[in-house]
Formats: structure tokens, sequence, C-alpha cells
């Protein structure tokens, strides 16, 4: 028998705000989280692009020394992401065996990584800190909210670029039925914003280079779009059973109703142009729900502003939801976010959430001259979804073909 898995918990830190409810305020509020990057190094090395979306509040303002001192950049995020996220479903009773971690990212401890590369080549081996590889790994973070949480029924972790984090949560509802917990934090982190990523997305020309203009840059299905902005952050959502979540009277922000996960097989960065395997995704997403898809009534889409990425997503779409798509409100939300690469999908998958919740979706700035070649009704304020049953569906598309899409209903 199919069970209900509801949403009890959200919590993430992020180019908005360094909760879940500031990150939401600022988001309807039309906010962009991109600016220019003050580093020495980005002079210095002579970076084309000199900006991106950090995030706002750093994690040194909400974490004691110590732990800054063992966890690279991305697991600092990912702990305080599952922290709030875990306090805001009221920190479960739940039984060690019966709590698990879905978690994901897309890079990992990249800072990590080239810092002792640094300190090997600059100081030699006895520099080099013993912590170097469980602070690199890319299971560091589900393996520190597993031990903070003391999580035992499974600390898994995907890896799958951009699409990381939209799979950990089509994951975690697969868990979920499968029975093997009752309780299950799942979501994303990534913190690349270093000078070798934004030194190789810029010289594959999938970047931005807006210098001038960052809070502008991002500009999903704008006739000037010219790449993505990177951005850093995490974002978990607590999942349960209906069952233990009334038992124990939990509040439920929205029902998770089914994922699927598809890939294209047909280019390491390139999505297949024609979107079909991205378009299966969301038809397999929508049946998993028991849907139809004239039930849709908001979509989140994946939307990158790369000129590519945008009309092969827009193509997917069509391909569908037909005529249909034209009444079904799209939100760009990586126009205010910047790309938050593995941790994506997990913000996208809050910004669904807070959307049935609320019954509002959230806008799309810097669209201007909407690309003809795109026919969507996009959102650029904010919006009413209206009263009823109410289904959406969260896309997230990553190098590699991989493609991952997730479904909620309001409650």
């Amino acid at each position: 028998m199919t069970k209900k898995i509801v949403v009890t918990g959200i919590g993430t830190t992020s180019p908005l705000g360094g909760t879940a409810e500031e990150t939401w305020k600022a988001l309807l509020a039309g906010e962009s989280g991109a600016s220019s990057l003050l580093q020495s190094w980005v002079a210095e090395l002579e970076l084309p692009v000199t900006f991106a979306a950090q995030a706002k509040v750093p994690a040194a303002e909400v974490m004691e020394r110590i732990e800054l001192k063992r966890l690279d950049p991305s697991t600092q995020f990912s702990l305080i992401a599952a922290r709030e996220a875990w306090a805001d479903a009221g920190s479960p009773d739940v039984e060690p065996e019966r709590l698990g971690v879905d978690w994901a990212t897309g890079i990992g401890g990249v800072w990590t990584l080239l810092d002792a590369w640094d300190t090997l080549r600059e100081r030699g081996p006895r520099r080099v800190l013993p912590m170097t590889v469980p602070m690199l790994m890319p299971n560091a973070g589900a393996a520190a909210i597993e031990m903070n949480l003391g999580a035992r029924a499974g600390a898994r972790t995907v890896v799958s670029a951009c699409a990381s984090s939209t799979e950990s949560i089509a994951n975690a509802y697969d868990h979920l039925q499968a029975g093997l917990a009752d309780v299950i934090i799942a979501g994303g982190a990534e913190a690349a914003i270093h000078p070798l990523p934004l030194a190789s997305f810029a010289s594959m020309q999938a970047l931005s280079k807006r210098n001038d203009t960052p809070a502008t840059a991002s500009r999903p299905y704008d006739i000037s779009r010219d790449g993505f902005v990177l951005g850093e952050g995490a974002a978990a959502i607590v999942l349960e059973t209906e069952e233990h979540a009334k038992a124990r009277g939990a509040k439920i922000y929205a029902e998770l109703v089914g994922g699927a996960v598809t890939s294209d097989a047909f280019h390491i960065t390139a999505p297949d142009p024609e979107g079909s395997a991205a378009a299966r995704a969301m038809i397999a997403a929508v049946a998993n729900a028991g849907a139809t898809l004239s039930d849709v009534a908001h979509i989140n889409a994946h939307a990158t502003s790369t000129p590519v990425g945008d009309i092969a997503e827009y193509k997917a779409l069509r391909r569908v939801f037909g005529d249909a798509l034209d009444a079904i409100p799209v939100s760009a939300t990586k126009a205010s976010t910047g790309h938050l690469l593995g941790g994506a999908g997990a913000i996208e998958a809050i910004f669904t959430i807070k959307a049935l919740q609320e019954r509002i979706a959230p806008p799309t700035i810097n669209l201007t001259e909407q690309d003809p070649e795109i026919v969507l009704d996009v959102v650029t304020a904010p919006r009413e979804l209206g009263s009823g049953d109410l289904l959406a569906i969260s896309n997230s598309f990553g190098f590699g073909g991989h493609n991952a899409v997730i479904a909620f209903r309001s409650v």
C-alpha cells in the first residue's frame, strides 16, 4: 500500500537569507543574492567573472569555531540547514534505527581539496591536515548530519551534478515507501565559489559575464540571457510518513507525492536539445503521484539562464503539457538565488513547498524581454495559485544528462 509522505520541517542557508523564512520573504520581495566578489584572489588571478551569489549569512556567524575548523564549507552549510529543518519539525522523537539521511552535493569539498594541495606544494606533506580526506569527501555532509542527529537508518549521498538534491529527495520518498525509515532528512549543499570552479565554468561559457550588474545577471528566459550565476548554500527538508507525523502532532507543510529520475545518454555538459528524457522524468513523477498532467498547477523550473539550457527545458515542458502549458504559472527562482549546483534542487523544493502552503507562486526577476522561442506563463510578480487541491513539480537537470523531478501536493 502506498504511504503518504509529508514535509514537516524546512531549513536553508542561502544567498537570500540565513533561514528558510528569511529566504522565502526575500524571494517574494524580488531580491537578488548576487553581488561582486571582494576576495583578493579575484583580481590576483584575473578571473573573467567577478561576482557570484554568496551565502548571505556566513557559517562563521552561526557555528562554533571547532566545527568550522573540522568541516569543509559545504558541510558547514549542510549542518546549518539540517539543524534548522530538524528544529522546525519539532526535533522528532524517533528511534535512531528509524531515522535516515538522504543528502547530496554536486562537487563536495572543493575548498578543502584545493587548499590542501596548496599546502602540500608550498609547505610539504607534514603540514597537510589529517582531517583532509574526511573533510573533502562528497559524503561528508550526510555523515555530519547523521552523527549530529544520531540517524542510524542509513546516510546516503547522491552526486549527480545539478540534479543531485532533487534526486536525494526522490530517493527519500522511495526509502520511506519501502519502510526503511519513519523519518528522513533530505536535501543538499554546495560551496564552490572558489577560483577554480569559477574559472572553469567561465571557460566553458556557462557563466554570465555581467560583472557590472551582478544583481540582474541571472535572467532566465530573457532574450539577453548569457549564462548562470554561481551560488552557494544548502537546504534541507524533514520527510516522514503521515502516520508518524500525525501520531506526534506535527505540523505539515505539504505532501511529497512522487519523484522520478531519468538520463539523457546524450552529452557530458549539453542537455538533449529535444528534452525527451527530461520529459519522461516529469511524466513519471506525476504518474507516481497518482495524478494526471492536468492536475499540475505550478512548476518550479530548472531555468539556469543559459541560452541552451532554458530552450531545452522549455521543449521538454511543451512535449509534456502541450497547449495546457500556456496556463501553468512557471517560476524560475535561480534568477534570485543564483545556481546552487548540487544544492539547487533542495532550495527549489522548499520554494515549491512554500508556494503550495501559502498558495502563492514566487517571482522570476530580471525578465525584461522574454525569448519569443520560449512561450511560457512566467511568474514575474508574486501570484496567487488559487484554492483547492494543488499539485506542483520541481525540475532539476545536471551535467552528464541527469534529470530529476519531484512532485508535491498541498494539504
